[in-house]
């Protein structure tokens, strides 16, 4: 974002995370994703007369998991209250949410460091459990919308920051590292493409340097870190144009459309006061000992930011390589698999952000299936760091693992890729080699140093990629004397 403009953009976001159960928050339901419309449906997910809530345990769980993993406060009573709103895909016209006594609050989640090397922190306000709405499908039918209930009733976290993101960009990794964590601890899939991980962004502006919050607009349901940004960027120079002009902004519930690349309003935005939410008198407070949240916290693994700490100091890896290496649990939990058995920890994260990272996504599968074993590839590094094959050699050692189930050793000799360390066979290469290029072999004992690199290349391709380099390096360094 541009300092040279007089306004400063304030952002806050509410993110909603399905949680990752076999059914509904209150009734026996699947939630499984991709089922023919309306098939996951009951009495208390379509809303009729007399069907009564029945509150899902290990949604409870996984919601305290994540406030948890947030560093939040997990409150030992929250309420569940009543949201009342008509839309089509509401059946029962009231949402069952948590309103002024929210499951956790009061979070931080990392984002990064200022230039004076400090952290930088977004605060959580809050995270509440909630169900999740149905779905208004309109380019189904020509001419009418169908509503596919099949989502409504699915568990839901809402996670609400502070109003301290400033930034597109910043808005956009919160959001990447607040999806990371929920992966880590394994309450969602935070799958965005089919909506388990929702965003909605609020956006104000305000005089520089000023303390008071401008009137915010609200844009809904975006799906991808990109849209975050673009979204962003457009409403922010929407509404810094607007009171440049001498305008007022309307609080409003904004769309973006991305086809258009454009935001556009909704409707107006509520207060909560439009919802009249009251506590849901068919529910009781939920209550959590402070030694089963003691226990959930303790069970916890070890979060992103403190294996980024580690990373750094036990691995002496730069940050880009920390980054990819920790984009998911699988890959980072691959790599220290990988590091151990190779006794080489620069080396297994160039292979498995390489090599191996290429091969899983060309697969198609998960990181966890790949038949290359930790231990098998951590043989194969220690081969290459030792010289006994080449570079280009073990990329054709682990291509053949890939398929046979047999030591890269093995493989390499049976396939003639171990490389030729006999003095007698480079020393051979080396001759035929300067007797081929007889004014460059001249240059080069004449003392013209630079042209070594070359005569080693030479002496590779001859070779055919056979030959240890460092060793015909040292031999051709004492021909020159």
């Amino acid at each position: 974002m541009s300092t040279s403009t007089p306004w400063e953009l304030v952002i806050g976001l509410e993110v909603h995370c399905q949680l990752k159960t076999r059914s509904k928050i209150f009734c026996g339901c699947a939630t499984s994703f991709g089922d023919a419309p309306n098939a996951n449906t009951c009495p208390v997910c379509l809303g009729l007369p007399g069907a009564l809530p029945v509150l899902n345990g290990h949604a409870v769980e996984l919601a305290t998991r994540a406030s948890l993993a947030l560093g939040c406060t997990v409150h030992e009573e929250s309420v569940f209250a009543r949201k009342n709103y008509f839309y089509p895909d509401l059946p029962k016209g009231y949402q069952i949410s948590q309103f002024d006594r929210p499951l956790a609050t009061d979070g931080c989640v990392l984002i990064g460091r200022r230039a004076d090397g400090t952290p930088r922190g977004i605060r959580v306000h809050r995270v509440h459990m909630e169900e999740d709405a149905g779905k208004s499908v309109h380019d189904r039918f020509r001419d009418v919308s169908a509503i596919d209930l099949n989502r409504a009733g699915t568990p839901l976290v809402e996670i609400v920051s502070e109003p301290d993101i400033r930034s597109a960009a910043e808005a956009a990794t919160y959001a990447r590292r607040l999806k990371q964590i929920l992966e880590y601890v394994e309450v969602s899939d935070a799958n965005m493409e089919e909506g388990s991980l929702r965003v909605d962004v609020n956006i104000s502006v305000r005089p520089r340097g000023s303390h008071t919050l401008g009137t915010k607009t609200e844009v809904k349901n975006l799906n991808s870190f990109s849209a975050i940004e673009r979204a962003v960027e457009i409403e922010f120079a929407r509404q810094c144009a607007v009171l440049d002009n001498g305008g007022r902004i309307a609080q409003q519930t904004m769309l973006y459309d991305d086809k258009r690349n454009q935001v556009r309003p909704a409707r107006s935005k509520e207060g909560s006061h439009d919802y009249r939410y009251f506590p849901d008198p068919d529910l009781p407070p939920l209550r959590l000992s402070r030694a089963w949240i003691a226990a959930r916290a303790q069970a916890l693994p070890e979060l992103p930011e403190a294996r980024r700490a580690r990373f750094a100091a036990q691995y002496g890896l730069g940050d880009v390589e920390i980054e990819q290496l920790l984009a998911t649990r699988e890959l980072a939990d691959r790599f220290e698999a990988v590091a151990e058995a190779a006794s080489d920890p620069r080396r297994a994260a160039n292979w498995m952000l390489g090599t191996v990272l290429a091969s899983v996504n060309a697969s198609g599968g998960a990181m966890a299936d790949h038949p290359v074993s930790p231990a098998r590839l951590g043989a194969l590094i220690r081969l290459e760091a030792s010289g006994e094959v080449s570079n280009t050699a073990a990329r054709q050692v682990f291509a053949l693992m890939e398929h046979e189930d047999i030591d890269p050793l093995t493989l390499a000799t049976r396939e003639g890729l171990r490389q030729v360390r006999d003095d007698s066979a480079l020393v051979e290469w080396i001759g035929e080699v300067l007797a081929e290029n007889p004014v460059e072999a001249a240059r080069f004992l004449a003392g013209e140093k630079k042209l070594q690199g070359v005569l080693v290349g030479l002496v590779m391709k001859k070779s055919k990629g056979s030959a240890d380099p460092r060793m015909v390096n040292q031999l051709l360094g004492a021909r020159a004397g």
